[in-house]
């Protein structure tokens, strides 16, 4: 069967947020065969590894990441994805300029939850040259957003017969 819920999640290189995002998002439908997940870069290069620190992050939390390489948003990955979930305001931005034609498919990765000392709709940080900690704060804030993104995601969209 194939999944009724195509998630796609965007940063900018799609080699540290929307990796881990796409990863931890895995693991939480995990055993759901309605969900697929990927992940892409508005200013991605084809192909690459995504980010050590991403890897070990994901695989501490028990989730895969394995055979991953990043890739750049392209018209047919938007067009397949029911769902998605930019990783800041400024990605969504890029989206909506680029491809306004879906642009009713695009949300912020924390649209549906109050990230404590900033609100709903944080962006989700860059990590990039930040050290360890840094990406340890990105997991921490998708931990957050992911079952929200899933009740959401639930909660709107008809369930197959």
């Amino acid at each position: 069967m194939t999944a009724t819920k195509r998630v796609l999640f965007i940063c900018t290189g799609n080699t540290c947020r929307s990796p881990m995002a796409e990863a931890l998002f895995r693991k939480a439908v995990e055993g759901r065969n309605d969900y697929s997940v990927r992940s892409a870069g508005v200013a991605a290069s084809k192909n690459c590894s995504c980010s050590r620190e991403t890897a070990e992050i994901v695989e501490k939390r028990n989730a895969s990441i394995e055979g991953f390489k990043s890739s750049p948003v392209a018209e047919t990955l938007l067009e397949e994805a029911t769902h998605v979930f930019t990783m800041t305001r400024g990605h969504m931005a890029v989206l909506e300029d680029l491809f306004p034609e879906f642009s009713d498919k695009y949300y912020l990765a924390c649209e549906f939850v109050d990230i404590p000392g900033q609100g709903l709709g944080a962006d989700v940080p860059d990590p990039i040259g930040m050290g360890r900690g840094a990406y340890e704060d990105v997991a921490k804030v998708l931990e957050m957003a992911i079952p929200a993104i899933v009740s959401y995601i639930d909660q709107t969209t008809p369930r197959e017969p």
